[in-house]
């Protein structure tokens, strides 16, 4: 991994005017942004200690990314490589898996601490907070955007849960059913996108290398024959673009890419994407012609003073 990049602190100053701010704003993505980015940077640096998971984009050129140190969330601008804190989170808590919706709020999974959280993307201001789980004993992973909620998987139980994607309306609980079998003491359910045909969603079963798609209506949850590769173990995040999906397999450092079937009963191995800037990936997000990682690192201290990236590779 490159290690010339200059650290930034936590309190670096992020460029780009009051153009840059409103396209943040709005999610609207400057004019000609695909084409200009084959100069973007592809690798840029994250505060020291940040110990990053999750990344999301909108439709603006910037990243948000949440720190399991504190759930603090991390905002880089992508032509640049700049970037700012914009939440500053707090002792206890953490951000894992997150979204950004286009009305500008983040959606954020708290890990151990058992919730999920609002914030506004634009002031980092906490809007809201719900209690998902007990925090013994479970671990809210990852959160997907569909239909009228935002969906979060739960690690150590055999659940999702809804919630409502504004200001009103109650959490659901959704039990796995059908094919799902929960395996004790183990990462179950980690990564989720929703299925082409916007009916369920498809989500990833870490351990044991497994995809399902999911009912968000019945809480079935089918297993998807895989053609081209016995598994996906170590799968973490999962982006879909049309009916091509990728799987970001961290221990492994590589994404995966499979073409899904119409309705998503099988899915066929094309290619891997493999990079030696690659350290434990975790997460995925895209925008136009790359995805962008967060180097996890899970196998390195994970000290104060341990050094982070993001990289971009083409997809």
């Amino acid at each position: 991994m490159t290690r010339s990049l200059s650290r930034p602190s936590r309190r670096t100053v992020l460029g780009g005017g009051a153009v840059a701010a409103l396209a943040a704003a709005t999610g609207a993505a400057p004019a000609g942004a695909t084409e200009r980015g084959a100069a973007w940077p592809t690798e840029f640096p994250l505060p020291d200690g940040w110990l990053p998971e999750g990344i999301t984009i909108g439709r603006g050129p910037y990243a948000y990314m949440g720190s399991r140190a504190d759930g603090a969330v991390y905002r880089t601008d992508l032509r640049t490589g700049e970037g700012r804190v914009v939440h500053e989170g707090g002792t206890g808590l953490a951000a894992i898996g997150l979204k950004l919706d286009h009305d500008g709020l983040l959606y954020v999974a708290g890990g151990g601490g058992g919730t999920a959280r609002i914030i506004d993307s634009r002031t980092g201001a906490l809007l809201r907070t719900h209690r998902l789980t007990d925090p013994a004993g479970h671990f809210v992973n990852d959160v997907v955007l569909h239909g009228d909620r935002a969906w979060f998987t739960v690690s150590w139980g055999p659940v999702l849960y809804g919630v409502p994607r504004g200001r009103r309306g109650e959490v659901r609980a959704l039990e796995l059913t059908g094919d799902w079998e929960h395996t004790p003491d183990v990462i179950n359910a980690n990564g989720a996108v929703s299925t082409p045909d916007g009916r369920g969603l498809i989500v990833v079963k870490m351990a044991a290398g497994e995809l399902y798609r999911v009912s968000l209506r019945t809480g079935r949850a089918s297993r998807i024959r895989l053609t081209g590769a016995d598994d996906v173990v170590n799968g973490d995040g999962l982006v879909r673009v049309g009916r091509t999906l990728y799987v970001v397999q961290n221990r492994d450092n590589l994404v995966s890419v499979w073409d899904l079937d119409a309705r998503s009963r099988t899915a066929t191995l094309r290619r891997t994407i493999t990079d030696p800037r690659f350290d434990v990936p975790a997460t995925a997000a895209r925008f136009g012609n790359r995805l962008y990682l967060v180097n996890a690192r899970f196998t390195s201290p994970q000290t104060p003073e341990t050094t982070f990236t993001a990289v971009a590779v083409r997809r």
